[in-house]
């Protein structure tokens, strides 16, 4: 997989997942503006990254370049939208797991 469409993988499962919180948590039908600027942090920080070539996701990458808020915010997006995505895109959720999986154990080996 080429690293352009590694990194549109990336940007589609945090749309979705910013999306999904957003929709249960400021009921509104499109982004609010709190999460539009999460969203376009998000993707610049992904456009902007040196390590996707190597690295999955984010959560799996040893340096974490996200300001400490814009940090605990997509947490707290994650946290709430990871476990409902099985609802909303099961595929793209079974294989984010399954990669994330992958990646973890990939890490622990090369200790």
């Amino acid at each position: 997989m080429n690293i352009e469409t590694k990194r549109q993988k990336e940007k589609d499962i945090v749309a979705l997942m910013i999306k999904i919180y957003c929709k249960k948590h400021h009921k509104s039908k499109h982004l609010c503006q709190e999460c539009q600027q999460l969203k376009d942090y998000a993707f610049t920080r992904s456009d902007k990254c040196p390590f996707m070539e190597t690295k999955t996701f984010c959560s799996n990458c040893k340096v974490h370049c996200y300001r400490p808020d814009m940090q605990q915010k997509i947490r707290e997006v994650m946290a709430y939208s990871g476990p409902r995505m099985l609802f909303y895109h099961p595929v793209m959720a079974i294989k984010h797991v399954i990669e994330t999986q992958k990646e973890k154990r990939r890490l622990e080996n090369a200790k």
